[in-house]
């Protein structure tokens, strides 16, 4: 549950994997938590990986265990969706160092890693040079403002402080926004990041910002903050969405009704109506009004959220618009 909301923050994953014996291959086994993460990351937005490959030491830095580990990886990363070319593998010790910062001495055999993207190729040797080629990703600024809530918070002295990251367009003081689903509208008195006033904040910025006249009480994490004048976000009471079953015991009818994460809500949802199921990789129609579906399975389903919550359509504000369901546990 840490993981999902985390995760739909992130520009990049880096994808820690334990190199010791049989501790690779439970991470990786069909129920483990290796293969559980990467398909979250990936289905929530995450299109940026790193794998790093911890606890080299422990396999006596092992150029064979290494590639053995790199292979695994790459295809079932694969099948996850992102392309291993992309993707730099680093072999590392967390627990003495190597490779993280400076390169270590301990594996001569590795060349370091290498990543093509549309950008160029790049190369180092390090988890640092790894992190540093990670991409930007272009940030929407032109569009309306979306803004989902983390946390609110009461500060003496300034009052209600919502906080979350701009996801699309851009918040500044003396604008009057809207909290959607609650249907609060007020004005922006001021904004900051890391404790120092912004003139604005543009998306990907991680904002806290002072309103007028609205309490703790009145807004909470996984309402959404929007321009008041300028397609302000609402609560959906339903919704249409493209499903894929990832691994799930049994089948799944109408009905059903677990937990969905989209941006940062988190509220239970009935499967209302299985209305096609069609094919996960081209989007094509396979078959009408399915009674159930399975493991493998891809489909357009209706949702009927528990109460009313902010979701967009993917093509107008992708962050708003992915989600991850999982049961009730």
């Amino acid at each position: 549950k840490n993981m999902i909301t985390g995760t739909s923050q992130a520009d990049c994953a880096i994808l820690i994997i334990a190199a010791g014996t049989g501790e690779f291959e439970a991470g990786i086994s069909k129920d483990g938590q290796t293969r559980e993460h990467a398909l979250l990351a990936y289905t929530l937005g995450v299109k940026q990986l790193i794998v790093a490959i911890n606890k080299m030491d422990t396999t006596k830095w092992s150029e064979t265990r290494f590639e053995e580990i790199c292979k695994e990886t790459s295809n079932f990363i694969k099948k996850v969706g992102f392309n291993p070319k992309t993707v730099a593998f680093v072999p590392i010790s967390g627990w003495n160092g190597d490779n993280m910062i400076e390169p270590s001495d301990n594996c001569p055999w590795y060349k370091g890693w290498t990543k093509e993207t549309k950008a160029g190729v790049s190369k180092g040797k390090t988890l640092l040079e790894a992190i540093d080629a990670i991409e930007p990703p272009t940030r929407p600024t032109d569009k309306p403002l979306r803004l989902p809530l983390q946390d609110v918070y009461k500060i003496g002295g300034i009052g209600t402080v919502p906080v979350g990251r701009v996801e699309t367009g851009a918040i500044k003081a003396g604008m009057v926004v809207t909290f959607a689903p609650a249907n609060v509208t007020t004005e922006v008195k001021s904004v900051e990041m890391h404790h120092e006033q912004l003139v604005e904040g543009l998306p990907g910025d991680n904002v806290g910002f002072n309103v007028k006249n609205v309490s703790v009480k009145e807004i909470r994490r996984g309402n959404v903050c929007g321009d008041s004048k300028n397609d302000p976000p609402k609560g959906a009471e339903s919704f249409n969405a493209q499903v894929i079953v990832l691994n799930h015991p049994g089948q799944i009818g109408a009905g059903y009704a677990p937990v969905l994460d989209c941006h940062t809500a988190h509220i239970a949802c009935k499967f209302d109506t299985l209305l096609e199921k069609i094919d996960r990789r081209t989007g094509k129609k396979m078959e009408d009004s399915p009674k159930f579906l399975k493991s493998g399975d891809a489909a357009i389903v209706k949702f009927i959220p528990s109460k009313p919550m902010c979701v967009e359509a993917f093509t107008d504000y992708p962050p708003l618009g992915r989600f991850a369901v999982r049961d009730m546990r």
